[in-house]
């Protein structure tokens, strides 16, 4: 069993990936209470375009920061199209579908990366990874700083925005009832497309932090996607503020399992476990609550 002072690198490791994990979830979770839609593609969004600007970088020569602003809104330019292109046919089926036709796009997005780049591996090293500081023996990042900071700040951003502004309260009336928020006068289409375009680029920021944080493949990047999902699910796609608690603890399992040799092989299962333990949970105990109220 490694010692304690093997485990505490991993910490800010995990509470890093936990706020880049929130990023996203954060984005599912506003755009699922807006228009039903549980975007899957989220993961290859920002995978295509940290290797955009991977490529930018290394290919053409752009500076650094014009390519990890062509990244991020990258991400919300092609989540826009796919939203407005695909959002009002989908709009009256079931919640499973609109998440199997943005599967669709998550596999076709894939296809095209490993067409242009192949499987070549390849490092997105920031500017923040060169400048780092000690907390007693951990060496932290800047860029790990910054995946922390951004998914606390996002998640009480987005939660304000929902809360305080009339955009927001346009999709939390989406999510309650969509033809009886188009009949008081609320522009649908315009909510709708803030939401798409609001998670597409918290999807480019998101793989351009994991790029650095992970590595830059585009599988692996895909599918980093199902960490978000399951803190989005954890929060019954629902909670802002539980989505970022579950994204940290996911964040967290998945990194202290690394030294531990017996278990680190099956860590990448950790969002699974975790999400079907909760949810049962969760199920148990409405079951419970329901019960007792029959009574």
């Amino acid at each position: 069993m490694p010692s304690w002072q093997d485990f505490q690198p991993f910490i800010v490791t995990g509470l890093a990936l936990g706020g880049v994990y929130a990023l996203s979830g954060v984005g599912m979770v506003v755009l699922y209470r807006a228009t039903g839609v549980l975007n899957l593609a989220t993961g290859a969004i920002g995978a295509m375009g940290a290797l955009i600007a991977w490529a930018l970088i290394n290919d053409h020569g752009w500076p650094e920061g014009v390519s990890y602003l062509v990244c991020v809104l990258f991400g919300g330019v092609v989540t826009l199209a796919y939203g407005m292109a695909f959002g009002p046919p989908l709009a009256g089926r079931d919640p499973l579908v609109k998440a199997v036709a943005t599967l669709g796009l998550a596999l076709i997005l894939l296809g095209l990366m490993s067409l242009i780049w192949s499987d070549k591996a390849r490092s997105m090293i920031l500017p923040t990874t060169t400048e780092a500081f000690a907390i007693g023996d951990v060496h932290v990042t800047w860029t790990q700083v910054i995946g922390i900071a951004l998914g606390i700040v996002v998640t009480g951003g987005a939660a304000a925005f929902l809360r305080y502004t009339k955009l927001g309260t346009g999709m939390r009336a989406l999510a309650d009832d969509r033809e009886i928020t188009a009949s008081l006068g609320v522009p649908v289409r315009r909510v709708e497309a803030a939401a798409w375009l609001g998670t597409g680029i918290l999807s480019g920021a998101s793989g351009l932090l994991l790029s650095n944080l992970v590595g830059l493949d585009s599988a692996t990047l895909t599918f980093l996607v199902i960490s978000s999902v399951a803190a989005a699910l954890i929060a019954r796609l629902s909670s802002l503020w539980g989505t970022l608690a579950a994204a940290f603890f996911i964040g967290l399992v998945n990194a202290l399992a690394t030294p531990i040799l017996s278990i680190s092989q099956y860590r990448d299962m950790a969002p699974f476990v975790i999400a079907v333990i909760a949810l049962l949970f969760m199920s148990r105990k409405g079951n419970l609550a329901t019960a007792r109220g029959a009574r």
